[in-house]
């Protein structure tokens, strides 16, 4: 099988709020939507080879007034990790957008991570090699320029 790419498909309360935490926080582009405006029932999103796909969870006419708390509670199974080096600049600029984290901090198998949630409850870690070992993999399987790391 020649596979490429993956775009996982997130359902979100509400349309709007999600596309300004994915395209105006954290900066993802789209690429395509349902309908015009923000206020669309699908809508694709890419940022620099991360792609994902939003769904509203629930047609505009059959829309609760406020998200279910079981779903949302399922949504803690669910984690996007993406590739961040500059994990400092990125917790400082998510807490200038007002989003609830930790500080950075180094994982015990070597990655440093920034882990957060998005309006729908979803988890998110921005993470980056913390080791040698780490850094060489993913060089070698992202394309990055071989160097020295600090750990």
């Amino acid at each position: 099988m020649d596979i490429h790419g993956v775009s996982p498909l997130l359902q979100v309360f509400d349309m709007p709020t999600s596309l300004r935490f994915y395209r105006d926080v954290l900066g993802f582009k789209v690429t395509g939507t349902s309908g015009p405006g923000d206020d669309c029932n699908w809508a694709g999103l890419h940022l620099n080879g991360a792609e994902i796909m939003l769904n509203t969870a629930y047609e505009s006419d059959n829309r609760p007034p406020a998200p279910d708390p079981a779903r949302i509670a399922k949504h803690e199974d669910v984690c996007l990790y993406f590739g961040c080096e500059d994990l400092e600049g990125a917790y400082k600029h998510l807490r200038t957008h007002g989003i609830e984290l930790k500080e950075p901090n180094v994982a015990p198998y070597g990655m440093k991570q920034l882990w957060f949630k998005d309006p729908d409850g979803f988890g998110i870690c921005f993470q980056w090699p913390a080791t040698q070992e780490n850094y060489d993999v993913w060089a070698k399987r992202y394309g990055l320029e071989p160097k020295a790391i600090g750990s």
